[in-house]
């Protein structure tokens, strides 16, 4: 049994393709395993891969001129990494780093060999566009959350959008992650829990109110 097309078969982007299409998908790629903390790529790093994460997870981030990482967000499993800004061009250019947080499978796609027997179909063009548009909201939300957002909504933001994500980190990776001293996400959280909005349970934030915790970065809460 082929077990990279099984990868290709997990990752909801391919969904509609049939399986004369798949194996195409097959031939022009290739799985690499990724181990925890390793760089798939630099920002200003060019390639001509697109690159797909079938499981794992991975942090995207920047480095401003005083050498500090700034955090943007996580790709999940099941989702496209590239960054892509034009289906034009041959190569890829990079605008941050992306580092594995676990062991991670990717799949890589030769951009040349897809743009050539699908995208100039216009096949899987629609699934690209909404790719590109689900990493524009993603930016918005870094927008909202480095120039918009205090620190309580910083956090009730990030509760609402990926409960999951929040409690699979350590204390002091979530305040890194958000910019704020871990004194102060102890307090928000102290603060939520004591407005029954959260509790908290052997470590693990449980959201109880989850309408009340939307209000607070919507700008809503009494």
């Amino acid at each position: 049994m082929n077990e990279k097309l099984n990868y290709i078969k997990r990752l909801s982007f391919f969904s509609s393709l049939d399986s004369k299409k798949l194996t195409l998908i097959d031939n022009m790629s290739k799985i690499i395993t990724y181990p925890k903390n390793s760089i798939l790529f630099y920002e200003n790093d060019t390639n001509n891969k697109i690159f797909f994460l079938v499981s794992g997870l991975l942090k995207v981030y920047k480095i401003d001129k005083f050498e500090n990482e700034i955090f943007l967000y996580y790709i999940h499993k099941n989702s496209l990494i590239s960054e892509l800004t034009t289906l034009e061009n041959d190569t890829i250019h990079c605008f941050s780093n992306a580092e594995f947080m676990e062991e991670s499978i990717v799949l890589e796609v030769d951009f040349l060999e897809l743009k050539t027997h699908f995208l100039s179909k216009n096949i899987l063009n629609n699934e690209f566009i909404n790719e590109i548009l689900l990493k524009t909201q993603q930016l918005h939300c870094v927008v909202n959350r480095e120039l918009v957002f205090d620190a309580t909504a910083k956090v009730a933001f990030t509760l609402c959008d990926d409960l999951e994500m929040f409690n699979s980190l350590k204390r002091h990776e979530v305040s890194f992650m958000l910019h704020i001293q871990p004194e102060t996400l102890s307090r928000v959280l102290k603060k939520l829990k004591r407005s029954s909005i959260i509790d908290i349970e052997n470590s693990n934030v449980v959201i109880l109110n989850k309408q009340l915790l939307q209000n607070i970065y919507k700008g809503e809460a009494s």
